[in-house]
């Protein structure tokens, strides 16, 4: 069967196939037209979106977009700058390069003045007036008033904006003084957003007392309401959508990068917040988010006060990654009874929910349109993942926590120093070989899709996606490294 694929694919032909050169210098090739391509006709400023229509008539972040904006949250402009870095240091091609550079150029004209940023930048001369920016406060207007200064950690937003700015700073060998300031700017705010008890907040306009927040252990409430209650979350000691973890990991990047011990103290404190959120038997994993009691807490109307059978996934590997960075045993202690827990909640079809209830452990789910709490999942809103498989994430952790018990650290971290892993397969090539021969003759990948337009609608036709330019720029570059 795999030799038919291949053989429809062009790898093999008449008994043999083109040497890996040849495939090599297509997916070179490749790479370069669609990145000019990119850099050319996509970009705003250095900065992107998440999807264009073919024609550019239509553009979308997570709602519908305009010419003059660019999107933080991933798969927008640090996603794409931080696959262009990837692509330099495998290829030496300065179109690389010079793409990372002005994506972090667009991020440093649109760093709000608390340090991180929103989910979009708007280049545009009036509607950027609604936002306060670092360079307003250089430039001595230090008050925002009512325009926009709210910091962004949700789905890794000024996460990934950071990253991108502080190794495009370390590739300019920290010459560049605006990309400088703006990582220090940064770096500083992130650490004073960070509650005494080491958590943080899933965004933040104001930074929290400094003797506020201590430390204390998660718990069950004594009552809990059924129905949302509309209370404002964004405060909250926040798990969901791995806002914390990024963080934590954005603060031990900055420890490696620039040396800094407050950042990795910073990154301590977080994983001593993991442990001592962990809830007590019967449901030793995690929440989505916690109120300042630390007990488990609503969001959004379908984001139940709740144990997670999502979130905890995230949080048990941010306490390997920390426990593989320190060597400190006490951030794995926590991960032995969250599987065990994780184990007796998978539900009879194989998968695991997303909110379990706070000790009964039952899944909890919504009703479509009306998003009543119930325990049925037999009409549950499309939107939201509150299913997932169980098995593979499960055996993941599980294989992991074994070769670091069974390697060791040292091991572990050897491994991990290298970009990438393993050999190339034919599997490996076909895929390779699929990728350069759907790029059309202008340099595009395109697909069929559907994109917003105003007014909640879609509509459907052939789309550029920032997530399809993405995975295919590190499927190609993952093959350049690994034929070299």
């Amino acid at each position: 069967m795999l030799k038919a694929i291949l053989l429809c694919l062009g790898i093999v032909a008449a008994g043999s196939s083109p040497s890996a050169e040849t495939l090599r210098d297509r997916a070179v090739d490749t790479m370069a037209r669609a990145t000019r391509y990119f850099r050319t006709e996509i970009a705003t400023e250095g900065g992107y979106l998440w999807s264009y229509k073919h024609d550019l008539t239509l553009r979308q972040g997570e709602r519908p977009a305009t010419d003059t904006q660019i999107w933080v949250q991933p798969p927008g402009t640090p996603a794409i700058g931080l696959r262009y870095l990837d692509a330099f240091r495998a290829t030496g091609d300065p179109l690389y390069r010079e793409g990372a550079i002005e994506a972090a150029w667009a991020l440093v004209w649109g760093q709000l003045s608390t340090g991180g940023w929103d989910y979009v930048i708007d280049f545009d001369p009036e509607k950027s007036k609604q936002w306060h920016y670092r360079r307003d406060v250089v430039k001595g207007d230090e008050t925002p008033g009512d325009r926009n200064h709210r910091s962004v950690f949700d789905d890794n937003t000024s996460q990934s904006a950071m990253r991108l700015l502080m190794r495009v700073d370390k590739l300019l060998d920290f010459n560049d003084d605006e990309i400088h300031s703006a990582v220090e700017f940064g770096l500083d705010a992130f650490l004073k957003a960070q509650y005494q008890n080491g958590a943080w907040p899933q965004r933040y306009t104001n930074f929290p007392d400094p003797g506020a927040h201590q430390a204390k252990k998660a718990r069950y409430p004594e009552t809990w309401s059924r129905t949302w209650p509309d209370v404002d979350y964004r405060e909250f000691y926040t798990f969901n959508d791995n806002a914390m973890a990024d963080v934590m990991a954005t603060m031990v990047e900055a420890s490696d990068i620039y040396d800094r011990e407050d950042c990795m103290a910073a990154a301590m404190r977080c994983g001593d917040f993991m442990i001592r959120a962990q809830m007590p038997e019967p449901q030793p994993a995690w929440a989505q988010q916690y109120n300042h009691d630390m007990e488990p807490a609503w969001a959004r109307r379908f984001e139940v006060a709740s144990v997670s059978g999502g979130e905890s996934f995230g949080v048990m590997r941010a306490l390997l990654d920390l426990y593989l960075k320190t060597g400190e045993e006490r951030f794995l202690a926590p991960i032995d009874p969250a599987l065990a827990w994780l184990k007796r909640s998978v539900l009879p079809d194989g998968s695991l929910a997303r909110f379990y209830e706070l000790e009964t452990n039952r899944p909890l789910y919504f009703v479509r349109d009306t998003y009543e709490l119930t325990y049925s999942d037999a009409d549950m809103p499309r939107h939201y993942s509150f299913k997932r498989p169980a098995g593979r994430r499960i055996e993941q952790v599980e294989d992991d926590l074994d070769r670091v018990r069974r390697l060791g650290r040292d091991e572990i971290l050897r491994d991990r120093a290298s970009m990438w892993s393993g050999t190339i397969t034919e599997e490996d090539r076909a895929d390779v070989l699929a990728i350069v021969d759907s790029l059309d003759q202008k340099g595009r990948w395109l697909r069929e899709g559907r994109i917003r337009i105003e007014g909640g609608e879609r509509e459907n036709t052939q789309v550029m996606s920032c997530r399809t330019f993405s995975n295919n720029l590190r499927r190609l570059t993952r093959y350049i490294d690994l034929t070299e």
